[in-house]
């Protein structure tokens, strides 16, 4: 029986195992954790109680992979909002419009995602749940040149009897942040990938209300965005299931939020608008405020590694970590369980699993990855003290665009449309280039006032484009 191990249960890992069952008779995926029976925390995902922003790309994966866990995710209770009409957003340049734009979205809590999409993995026979367990090494071939499996043990347990090594045909590590998996390969006679990180300082703190007049606000949500270098501060107030509101309050540049009662509405009250401070001074705090620090991009160039082992294949945070102010790492974790099932269906075609595929396999998840990577390396050297990479002349120029960009979104509906669309990877970060926007963004360099796009300039440019083949 051929068989794929996924170290790992989080989401990312949860999402690969789902996808190898395609492909694979049996897939194991061990966890160090020992998952709880409802929603709830536990100590891999530390980061659980602040804001999850799932966005449409990757609640749209989630369905395809996991038919009805929408609808299930709804009966739960969580809410669904159309990102245009019910966000109140304050950007750098000020609101942005409000306006039906059919991009709706989830914001139920990370414990209530995860554990949704545990209980269907759970019910899948193909797949067993590993928990309380640790990988310590890799199995290889005599050379070292395949992954045959992995060397386990328990990480609570005081059975004297060991679980031992497991062999599989493929090992998946997502391990998260802090996998392990660099200082395997080096047992194994391979130099550490190459890493690139990038840090600036962001700091969260977080905590759940019950909001007494939530009913008479004209908003579902709200976004404070930070406006760096000047302005380190924001922060999201969004609803989720048990009729419960998340407040994250977040800080660039070491410009940490505190996480003491007095220290945190001070906070929320020196943001540039009173929005959050005036829906929480009279609110009742459901939880204790909770703080998390640990965000930098974090990039491991597995991708350059040559030779790289046969049998083994790294994704999500493991690989490419991103600054969560961003909101995109569920997101590319959906995506790399795409771009999984998308190689492993081109290497079936082939018969197998051939040679080269574990390699071919992280050049494109690099790719995958790179357009999110950009976006969230570039914005942080916005941040004062930022480390890792250096503010050239085509990151200034990059930020001077998006600035005039952004100052349209609170002007134009239909660049509002477009940004939205890319912010949540329903199309490439290109399509903020597009002609018509490119025009108005020179036009505001130059100080040139334009009328706004007529509906029939624009549906005869859509008409062309339809048109092309």
């Amino acid at each position: 029986m051929e068989s794929a191990i996924v170290i790992g249960g989080s989401i990312a890992g949860m999402l690969a195992a789902r996808v190898l069952t395609s492909y694979f008779e049996h897939v194991i995926i061990i966890d160090r954790d020992h998952f709880p029976r409802q929603p709830g925390s536990r100590r891999g995902v530390p980061q659980a109680s602040h804001q999850h922003v799932l966005l449409l790309r990757g609640l749209m994966i989630l369905e395809r992979l996991f038919p009805g866990l929408t609808n299930e995710l709804v009966a739960a209770g969580a809410p669904m909002m159309d990102m245009g009409r019910d966000v109140e957003w304050l950007t750098p340049a000020g609101p942005a419009l409000r306006f039906e734009s059919g991009l709706t979205m989830l914001t139920c809590t990370r414990d209530l995602l995860e554990w949704s999409i545990r209980r269907r993995i759970a019910h899948d026979t193909r797949i067993s749940l590993i928990p309380g367990a640790e990988v310590f090494g890799l199995l290889s071939s005599q050379d070292a040149s395949r992954i045959t499996g992995v060397r386990m043990r328990w990480r609570d347990s005081h059975s004297s009897e060991e679980p031992g090594p497991m062999g599989a045909k493929l090992v998946v590590d997502a391990g998260g942040r802090g996998s392990r998996l660099p200082s395997w390969l080096n047992d194994l006679g391979y130099s550490p990938p190459e890493e690139t990180v990038v840090n600036s300082f962001l700091g969260y703190a977080s905590r759940t209300y019950e909001l007494n007049q939530a009913e008479d606000l004209s908003w579902k949500g709200a976004y404070i965005q930070p406006a760096p270098p000047e302005v380190t501060r924001g922060g999201v107030l969004f609803p989720t299931e048990g009729n419960r509101w998340l407040l994250t309050l977040a800080g660039l540049g070491k410009d940490y939020p505190p996480t003491d009662e007095p220290g945190f509405l001070e906070f929320a009250r020196s943001l540039r608008t009173a929005l959050f401070y005036n829906a929480i001074r009279h609110a009742r705090p459901l939880s204790a405020i909770s703080g998390f620090r640990a965000t930098e991009n974090r990039l491991r160039h597995y991708e350059k590694m040559a030779p790289w082992p046969e049998g083994l294949i790294v994704l999500g945070d493991a690989a490419c970590t991103f600054n969560p102010v961003y909101a995109q790492g569920m997101t590319a974790a959906a995506l790399a369980a795409e771009t999984l099932e998308q190689c492993l269906e081109q290497h079936q075609r082939k018969d197998s699993i051939g040679h080269g595929f574990s390699h071919r396999f992280q050049v494109r998840l690099f790719a995958v990855n790179n357009p999110s990577w950009l976006l969230a390396t570039s914005e942080d050297l916005r941040v004062r003290g930022t480390v890792g990479q250096v503010l050239d002349w085509r990151t200034r120029l990059m930020h001077g665009y998006m600035d005039e960009v952004i100052g349209l979104t609170t002007r134009r509906e239909d660049v509002r449309r477009v940004f939205l669309g890319a912010m949540h990877m329903l199309n490439q970060p290109t399509a903020l280039f597009q002609p018509y926007i490119l025009l108005r963004v020179m036009a505001g360099k130059l100080g040139i006032r334009t009328r706004s796009t007529s509906k029939k300039t624009l549906q005869s440019a859509q008409d062309r484009r339809a048109t092309q083949p």
